[in-house]
């Protein structure tokens, strides 16, 4: 039984807790404790095997090994997906990035270095809408000014 066992005790602490049930019957639990804060809660996942004590004695080595086996595939897939999700969220971060950059570089066209006039616009007046069409804020010209009546906008 403890031969089987070892493999499960490395790097961790298992309680092994012995119960009788009845006359006949013995309840025998394994728990490995937890190792790390941050690991899964499915590898202190409990075996329990409960049955008379030659059936114990004969089969709950080979119950064990089967346990400690599982135990060490969970523990090891488990890594594998962390270690996938973790080098998925870096390749999405740093892809990320590269996008940011390249819309920055195509909405920033580069300086013309032959001509320094040209790099910065000049801010231009606005605009005043031809008159015959309005605008959402139609503007008045001086002429229109003074036509109008009195206490109001013409449009």
């Amino acid at each position: 039984m403890f031969v089987e066992i070892m493999p499960l005790l490395a790097g961790r602490t298992v309680l092994i807790t012995v119960a009788k049930v009845d006359d006949r019957t013995l309840r025998v639990n394994v728990i490995p404790a937890q190792a790390k804060a941050d690991e899964s809660p499915a590898l202190t996942t409990p075996l329990t095997y409960t049955g008379p004590p030659e059936e114990l004695d004969a089969e709950l080595g080979k119950h064990l090994a089967g346990y400690v086996q599982t135990h060490q595939q969970t523990a090891s897939t488990l890594a594998e997906a962390k270690a996938t999700l973790e080098a998925a969220a870096k390749a999405a971060q740093e892809e990320a990035k590269r996008k940011a950059e390249e819309r920055k570089k195509v909405t920033q066209p580069p300086p013309d270095k032959g001509n320094p006039a040209t790099t910065a616009e000049p801010a231009s007046a606005p605009t005043s809408v031809p008159n015959g069409t309005l605008g959402l804020f139609p503007t008045a010209t001086p002429e229109a000014i003074s036509t109008q009546p009195k206490g109001g906008l013409a449009l």
